[in-house]
């Protein structure tokens, strides 16, 4: 069994780009099923949790890849990640 706690330590590290997300600070718990819905990282710039809660990054449980001793890996795309991969094809056609 793992306690929150022993999410908390772990870095989170996006496997599309290898980026370090952060640590976990909160998770979303389905109360009806009792399961772990997503992880929530806090956002860049957040001072202990405060401020700005629309900055958070949510990862969704089944976008977890691996859970290792250290770190957890996730597939996590922001807006910034999605635009360049829409964008790279429309790029390719212009040469």
């Amino acid at each position: 069994m793992i306690k929150i706690s022993d999410f908390q330590v772990k870095d989170v590290v996006n496997v599309s780009n290898g980026k370090k997300l952060g640590h976990i600070a909160d998770l979303e718990i389905n109360l009806n099923t009792g399961k772990i819905e997503a992880l929530i990282i806090p956002g860049p710039g957040k001072m202990l949790g405060f401020f700005a809660r629309e900055s958070d990054i949510v990862i969704p449980w089944r976008n977890i890849v691996k859970i290792g001793t250290d770190v957890i890996l996730v597939r996590y795309m922001d807006a910034q990640d999605a635009s360049e991969y829409i964008k790279e094809p429309f790029d390719q056609l212009k040469k």
